[in-house]
């Protein structure tokens, strides 16, 4: 499964929102310039965030962007979702009775890939931006590459 660009800059501007925001209206060219995302595609992702309820646009001088609920209350799954990125690791419909392959019927693997869907979606609805600010999120992932390993081989 691979998570599109929409889902992962509209992720990475709002936890670049949550962490430089202070209560302040950010404007969405700061964010283009810290995180280096083309200022029009931020503008089409913002568009679709304040849509979905996860910002707020202040117009004006000194206008920009403040979040709409506090950053611990926003998960990283409503992001993904407000800028339309499915989070699935089926070619089908999740939970249809039909599946994609060409007689309509499902594969043997069906089941597995909609439960990592399941369990993808579980991870990123429990993980808020504050989470990603605070650096609540660091599992072996924050290690160098060969601990990284060594951990893995010692939890078998």
């Amino acid at each position: 499964m691979k998570l599109g660009t929409k889902g992962r800059y509209a992720v990475m501007a709002m936890v670049d929102l949550a962490c430089h925001s202070d209560g302040r209206p950010v404007a969405l060219a700061d964010i283009a310039a810290r995180q280096e995302i083309s200022l029009s595609y931020l503008e089409q992702l913002f568009a679709k965030l304040r849509r979905g309820g996860l910002v707020k646009s202040v117009r004006g001088p000194g206008g920009g962007y403040l979040l709409a609920h506090g950053r611990d209350e926003t998960r990283i799954s409503d992001i993904i979702l407000a800028v339309d990125e499915p989070i699935q690791a089926v070619r089908c419909t999740p939970g249809a009775a039909i599946g994609c392959r060409g007689d309509r019927s499902r594969c043997l693997t069906h089941d597995l890939w909609e439960e990592l869907s399941n369990q993808i979606h579980l991870y990123l609805s429990s993980v808020s931006l504050g989470d990603v600010c605070e650096r609540r999120v660091l599992g072996t992932s924050g290690l160098p590459q060969r601990e990284s390993y060594r951990v893995a081989a010692n939890a078998r």
